[in-house]
């Protein structure tokens, strides 16, 4: 079925037209490169992987509760509206905040790739061109993975948030070769792999949590070719030149934090916008949500030597600065880990399956004779 079908809300022309600007650079020298970055780029080739086969999609989804959502993660629970409702309108409202999580997965994932593409373009150096290629077919895989999903397993998308909408354009538009690196791999990446984490190790669901667990292996690697060229980068600007990347910075951060909201799907039960996002705003569940979301995104912006005092008041009132303290290190090597656990569990399970298989056959011929 096509996707236009699909979608909760109609969202309006099928394609979107972002003007381009910005120069298209080559660079000549092909025998000089940052080891640590052609390192990551060979890791990038290595670890390359085939979402039809890597991912088992014959595992059963119910699309009412497609990712285990706990009653006290809707924005309504706790409300006089949660206790008025049916079973089905629950199970009916989990449906919907699952399909709206995972359309703004797949549209960032689409975001993600056209950026990539956009630094293979414009950046000057060939090493972050080379890594940048292998990011773009990585983007270009989840967004296989999340579209097909959302398709065969929930059956039902939302369009783009507004507020990641304009990010996302206010990424593209800058003809700063630095400011796709920024945008995405920094503030919508970092944003990402905050929401994938809390979603892949709080869901009973084993589909979405192999589907986040992988497309987090590789998202550590992209976060990290973030931090290595912008470090390199910022450390050469001038203070005028930072002021403005972090005045971008505050802005999207402002940006992705309201766009956590979800009330999309309050509307669509029957809410007024305000009373949604004023329902949204209030909920216990969802302010941690918003918090913990930034726990990717701070310590990457310190690292990469973005941390002025305007920037860090704006954390102060986020409620977020105390973040810029975390290891992402840490992090990154527990995605790496958690997801090489689970095929090491996965295969473990398939090999023993096997062998009972053969065992019984062989029994069973032994039997016969």
């Amino acid at each position: 079925m096509p996707t236009h079908e699909l979608y909760a809300n109609d969202p309006g022309e099928h394609r979107w037209q972002v003007p381009a600007s910005g120069a298209a650079r080559f660079n000549w020298e092909y025998d000089e490169g940052r080891d640590r970055l052609l390192a990551l780029y060979q890791k990038g080739k290595d670890k390359q992987w085939d979402g039809q086969r890597r991912i088992d999609w014959g595992l059963e989804v119910d699309p009412y509760d497609a990712l285990g959502t706990p009653d006290d993660a809707m924005a309504l629970y706790g409300t006089p509206y949660w206790a008025k409702m049916s079973d089905r309108d629950r199970a009916d409202l989990r449906r919907h905040y699952a399909s709206w999580q995972f359309s703004q997965f797949l549209h960032g994932e689409q975001g993600a790739m056209i950026c990539a593409a956009r630094i293979v373009e414009s950046v000057p150096d060939l090493d972050a061109k080379f890594y940048s290629a292998t990011q773009t077919m990585d983007e270009a895989r989840h967004a296989e993975i999340y579209a097909r999903f959302l398709h065969e397993k929930v059956g039902m998308l939302y369009p783009i948030n507004d507020n990641l909408q304009s990010l996302l354009g206010d990424t593209l538009r800058d003809s700063r070769w630095d400011m796709p690196y920024l945008g995405m791999q920094v503030l919508i990446e970092g944003l990402a792999l905050a929401a994938f984490g809390l979603i892949r190790d709080t869901t009973t669901k084993p589909l979405p949590q192999q589907i986040l667990a992988y497309v987090m292996q590789d998202e550590a690697r992209h976060v990290a070719f973030g931090r290595m060229a912008l470090r390199d980068h910022y450390a050469q600007l001038t203070d005028a030149e930072l002021r403005e990347r972090e005045e971008f910075v505050i802005e999207g951060c402002w940006l992705m934090r309201d766009r956590l909201r979800g009330a999309e799907v309050l509307e669509n039960f029957g809410f007024a916008h305000a009373e949604a996002e004023e329902l949204s705003e209030h909920s216990e569940f969802l302010q941690l949500f918003r918090k913990l979301l930034f726990s990717r995104i701070v310590p990457c912006v310190k690292d990469i030597g973005l941390w002025g005092k305007r920037l860090q008041q704006a954390y102060v009132d986020m409620g977020v600065l105390e973040l810029g303290d975390s290891s992402l290190d840490l992090l990154m090597a527990q995605d790496e880990e958690i997801a090489e656990r689970l095929d090491a569990e996965r295969f473990a399970a398939e090999e023993r399956a096997r062998v009972e298989e053969v065992t019984e056959a062989i029994e069973a011929g032994a039997a016969e004779e």
